[in-house]
């Protein structure tokens, strides 16, 4: 994508109404929506669902569509790639569909303790380096942020073309406690016939071309004690 389209897409972001970017200052003197999302946004008391690191929405437009009882929002930091997401929304009519543009460790200056029911980590950077464990999208720091805004018992799904997040991952939740509920290493050569396998995202696509395995996991995060 040139520069050009880039720009013009952050200028029509700008438009959206379904669209949260605040710097980091405005975000913690304290975001409007926090524990409002329900009555203030979505105008329902329908369970939201988070998809992280969301790119282009894929997982956030084809959840939004299936499941209309529910509210979804996507999350990225890359405001040309939310854009698609965006439009998708504003093309179909969408209303249950937001997105904010920010970080992801910021995630607790958005939503109040369990304003969330679900979260979908799609294709994450898998944060190969062993220095970069931190950074990792499932390990205990992110959980216990996720834990803080979550129903309790909420859910987690990880979809990944990266085995080491995916063993990763694994670990974590068998070393801090969180109920497996389901787990595989190759979700297009099983059984599995529902929204893993029906939505696919960019980069599950070009994995898919080069016949890499896509892994699936989910688990129920164990209630936060903060």
């Amino acid at each position: 994508m040139g520069n050009k389209n880039k720009l013009q897409r952050f200028e029509e972001n700008r438009l959206f109404q379904n669209l949260f970017q605040y710097t980091y200052e405005q975000v913690v003197k304290g975001f409007p929506l926090k524990g409002n999302w329900h009555h203030d946004f979505f105008h329902n008391n329908n369970e939201i669902v988070l998809e992280l690191g969301c790119g282009k929405g894929e997982y956030t437009i084809g959840l939004a569509r299936k499941y209309p009882e529910k509210n979804f929002i996507g999350i990225d930091i890359k405001g040309a790639r939310l854009w698609r997401g965006l439009k998708s929304a504003e093309e179909e009519g969408l209303k249950n569909v937001a997105f904010i543009r920010t970080r992801i460790d910021l995630i607790e200056y958005f939503f109040d303790s369990g304003e969330i029911s679900e979260i979908w980590i799609t294709f994450p950077d898998p944060q190969i380096k062993s220095t970069r464990e931190r950074k990792r999208l499932t390990s205990p720091l992110f959980l216990n942020r996720y834990a803080r805004i979550m129903k309790p018992d909420g859910i987690v799904h990880l979809k990944t073309d990266a085995l080491l997040l995916y063993d990763y991952t694994k670990e974590v939740v068998d070393q801090e406690d969180h109920e497996l509920i389901y787990c595989n290493e190759d979700v297009y050569h099983s059984d599995l016939q529902n929204e893993v396998t029906q939505i696919q995202t960019f980069y599950e696509k070009m994995w898919l071309s080069y016949n890499t395995p896509i892994r699936y996991m989910k688990f129920r995060l164990k209630t936060s004690k903060d």
